[in-house]
């Protein structure tokens, strides 16, 4: 019989910063989580916004994300991570409670565009806080246990915005924006309490430029590499649910126990997941196994467009499976390229350039992996296992190259 002590250190980070991190982001996700749960329900009912014009505001806001990331990355560098954190959390409650007065469309727009800034510029501070303040050997794990409660907070956010949303009333759209800005203001006031911790001394002679990690030609292809496997999360959270609804007889509610399936996974699997992403061979061995999982992931969800009944839940089933998988082993191997292969001075520019690739690819990937596996009847999404299959051929020669070039080796931290 396991004993509770071996039980409950799997699943609690250790004691110290490690676990304030990770209540940080429990504390973070259960106030974002509601918003996100009833956002388009409150631009709607409560701000009086047309769909049209909550999609031009979400399209503005993922473009000051896109061209944004290395200029709040580069500047998280030069006034450090725990202060850039603090602020962007800060402005970004700020953004939230400012919702409610965004009477029409230019306000909103402004209040979206500048929540979106202060959330890129937190991140920045978040990933150049936690790699400086944990120790090296430490730190995928730490990172894994973070990202495990940030989903269960996500959880429970998402009940909270659901009840919210069931009063059915002003004052139920209200709960949603006030629980984000008040939880991530308790998340900028744990930031506040953490300890300092130096930023890494930089090389006399010119400052870098924000946007002089596009010429680390290695790093870019890897992250280029990073933001295409990404595009699974498309596949998982856009694409899979319309063709669930529109081309297999899967029953409507069995999408809800599909999302559950996944975020138990997430919860459960993150940690165990991350073993072995503490070195560059470890962490090209997941990027690998994310894209096999992915590749394979696509022809399942084909598949189930030729099933019946219980058979096809169980192939949907294996194809949410294997591109959780995706996600756990790929968040995992990044974590390890964002925080040991960039000089230590310069973490957050580089966390900004995957973070503008990323934005590029949700931009263009949803219309372009609807089509070819909608519009096609099925036959694209081989086509789309091809993108995937190309990734993983590519991880080992990207992953060489970045290691054989001496700027991309992390400066002693």
């Amino acid at each position: 019989m396991r004993h509770p002590r071996g039980t409950i250190r799997k699943i609690l980070p250790p004691p110290g910063l490690p676990r304030t991190l990770a209540v940080q982001s429990l504390v973070y996700a259960i106030g974002n989580g509601a918003f996100l749960t009833g956002s388009v329900v409150f631009f709607s009912l409560y701000v009086g916004l047309t769909p049209v014009q909550i999609g031009i505001g979400l399209s503005a806001a993922g473009f000051v994300g896109l061209i944004g990331s290395m200029p709040f990355g580069h500047l998280a560098d030069r006034i450090g991570g725990q202060r850039a954190w603090v602020i962007g959390a800060t402005a970004e409650a700020a953004a939230f409670a400012a919702y409610p007065l965004a009477d029409g469309f230019t306000l909103f727009l402004l209040v979206i565009c500048a929540q979106t800034a202060a959330e890129a510029f937190a991140n920045a501070g978040r990933v150049v806080y936690t790699a400086a303040a944990v120790p090296r050997e430490g730190r995928v794990r730490v990172m894994a246990f973070t990202r495990a409660y940030l989903n269960v907070g996500f959880t429970i956010g998402s009940g909270l915005g659901a009840a919210a949303l069931a009063l059915d009333s002003r004052p139920g759209l209200l709960i949603l924006v006030f629980a984000a800005a008040g939880g991530i203001a308790i998340n900028a006031i744990f930031v506040a309490r953490m300890p300092a911790v130096d930023r890494p001394v930089h090389d006399e002679g010119p400052r870098p430029s924000p946007w002089g990690v596009l010429r680390d030609h290695p790093y870019t292809a890897s992250a280029v590499l990073i933001g295409v496997l990404w595009l699974h999360s498309t596949v998982w959270a856009e694409v899979l649910p319309l063709w669930a609804i529109t081309m297999t007889d899967a029953p409507k509610p069995v999408l809800g126990a599909l999302v559950a399936l996944n975020t138990v996974m997430a919860v459960l699997l993150q940690v165990r997941a991350a073993r072995g992403a503490d070195t560059l061979h470890g962490a090209t061995r997941l990027l690998r196994w994310s894209a096999i999982a992915a590749a394979v992931a696509c022809p399942v969800v084909a598949l189930s467009g030729q099933t019946h009944g219980w058979v096809t839940v169980a192939v949907l089933a294996a194809a949410v499976a294997m591109l959780t998988g995706t996600e756990l082993w790929l968040s995992s191997a990044q974590w390890y390229l964002n925080t040991e292969v960039p000089p230590a001075g310069q973490r957050g520019a580089y966390t900004g350039l995957g973070k503008s690739v990323g934005g590029l690819g949700k931009m263009i990937g949803p219309a372009g992996f609807t089509i070819l596996a909608i519009q096609t009847g099925g036959w694209g999404w081989w086509v789309i296992a091809g993108v995937f299959v190309l990734c993983g051929v590519a991880c080992g020669p990207v992953i060489r190259w970045i290691e054989r070039t001496p700027r991309n080796v992390a400066l002693p931290v």
